[in-house]
């Protein structure tokens, strides 16, 4: 059961009621999470601009690698929940590379790296090794976009540390043929 409040839709402002609309109109639903956030509008503009903002690095699939890797990595079952529908259901990743992301892989070698650094990056705290740095620029990333995969990890980190605090209920719709973690 969530520990935190959530605001009835009577209680929600009507800057962070138009902020949960748009994401209802771009997933079909509006996730617990928004809506648990919704009772601080300043942290509800934060989170989605810092996500549309993150949404112009790096590919949609790489960007939803990280997400699932630092998901696992930080053992947090709403967001792994949340980016298994998103990747499988609007992102057109397959169930194997959906499952070789929680596992720091995937399906293609160039995503496997990044996937591998993201988590080293959560579990190391950013404190990634010269060999961790030289197998990501090796897999063929710019150091332009390492700044970028951090960004994308620590966004993740966010919502991450967001659910693990309130315990947010689980309300994300299984995906298809996809395994929702448990």
């Amino acid at each position: 059961m969530s520990r935190l409040n959530t605001p009835s839709p009577d209680d929600v402002t009507a800057g962070a009621r138009g902020i949960l609309d748009n994401i209802g109109a771009q997933l079909g639903f509006v996730p617990n999470m928004f809506k648990t956030i919704a009772s601080n509008p300043t942290v509800l503009d934060a989170v989605v601009t810092l996500q549309g903002t993150m949404s112009r690095v790096l590919d949609a699939k790489t960007r939803d690698t990280i997400a699932l890797a630092v998901s696992q990595a930080n053992g947090c079952d709403y967001c792994l929940a949340m980016h298994t529908y998103v990747s499988s259901e609007l992102g057109g990743m397959s169930s194997d590379d959906i499952d070789l992301a929680q596992a720091g892989s995937s399906v293609d070698p160039k995503r496997a790296a990044v996937a591998r650094f993201a988590q080293q990056v959560v579990e190391s705290r950013g404190r990634v090794s010269d060999a961790d740095l030289a197998a990501v620029r090796g897999a063929g990333y710019t150091d332009p976009e390492i700044l970028a995969i951090v960004t994308v990890a620590v966004r993740a980190l966010l919502t991450n540390f967001i659910n693990n605090v309130n315990q947010t209920d689980i309300d994300i719709p299984a995906a298809s043929s996809v395994s929702t973690p448990s």
